[in-house]
């Protein structure tokens, strides 16, 4: 029988495509994508004016500068508050305190997540049942309402805000992680390093882990969009610390002011965007890590016109075997 090599013609400018392997393949293919790449530019501005804070409003943004309810002007850009206080200095400042808070309770919430989700899934089904138990009560719990008892009855403080954020944010990616460490934990790889004897931590952080890398960047950045939307909702309730200077206590002062009773739109609008901004760089980061790791997202789509040549197969015919059968 005539054996024949077949193979659909490929576009000769088209590269195959790859699956991205451990995480430099991820780093390479975030770096390769556009809505990541305009993402990380974002949150770099952002990360850079709240660094830069001291260079670019120099001094106490809560001082008076000038008369109040000005609007936006060549002497204020983004105008001055009722109290008289410039709008731009106080946003600039506040980057700081609502960035740090945001990273700290997305990176300490995915951990605690992390920690539950793996051993949840490797230690066994007691371990897993009471751990399922914790997760479901928080899950369970309405979470605007357990924010505002913890933040009413602790002391107030970035501390106490990111120790709220993190008891209310940890569940839910729990949850997820979780669900991902069950796939991996029956996995051939898993089987042969408990045969060759190695302990279950290693096996968790070693083996295990590395295999989670997508998902806990996705969840990483979701839990970083919850802590800063999060504490700007607390702090605009006045349940945060209103003595600080953040892009929730702009919101909380502004309402308090009665900014938008009498129309001063450049006191809580530029708080309002650079959220909204922030949560929106993250969300395409977010998006860039979902079509780096998922071969479908990532698969080129070409456009087929009605006047497009069909694809045939290349049907090719090794000379010696064809010549053979002819015999």
């Amino acid at each position: 029988m005539v054996e024949l090599d077949l193979g659909v013609a490929a576009d000769a400018d088209t590269p195959p495509v790859r699956p991205p392997r451990g995480r430099d393949g991820l780093l390479r293919g975030l770096l390769r994508n556009g809505k990541a790449i305009a993402g990380l530019v974002i949150l770099a501005l952002f990360v850079a004016v709240a660094v830069l804070a001291p260079v670019l409003a120099p001094g106490d943004p809560t001082l008076i500068r000038g008369l109040g309810a000005q609007p936006p002007s060549l002497d204020h850009l983004l105008g001055t508050t009722a109290k008289g206080q410039d709008v731009l200095a106080l946003n600039v400042w506040g980057a700081r305190s609502s960035l740090f808070v945001g990273f700290t309770v997305g990176v300490l919430a995915t951990l605690v997540g992390l920690l539950v989700g793996l051993a949840s899934a490797y230690l066994g089904k007691n371990v897993d049942n009471l751990l399922s138990l914790v997760t479901n009560v928080f899950l369970l719990l309405p979470g605007l309402p357990l924010l505002v008892i913890l933040a009413a009855f602790l002391p107030q403080g970035i501390g106490t805000v990111i120790i709220v954020l993190v008891i209310t944010g940890w569940a839910g990616s729990a949850r997820v992680l979780r669900s991902q460490a069950m796939s991996i934990r029956g996995k051939d790889f898993v089987a042969a390093a408990q045969v060759t004897g190695e302990s279950s931590v290693r096996i968790m952080f070693r083996e295990m882990l590395p295999n989670m890398a997508s998902i806990v960047m996705s969840t990483l950045l979701s839990c970083v969009i919850f802590g800063i939307g999060a504490q700007a909702g607390l702090e605009f309730l006045g349940l945060g610390d209103i003595s600080t200077t953040s892009w929730g206590t702009n919101l909380y002062w502004a309402s308090n002011d009665g900014a938008l009773l009498t129309g001063s739109w450049w006191v809580f609008v530029p708080p309002g965007v650079a959220i909204a901004l922030v949560a929106f760089a993250l969300s395409l980061v977010n998006y860039g890590v979902d079509e780096t790791t998922n071969p479908r997202l990532r698969t080129p789509r070409r456009r087929v016109s009605a006047t497009a040549p069909t694809p045939v197969a290349d049907l090719r015919v090794d000379p010696a075997i064809a010549k053979e059968d002819a015999r």
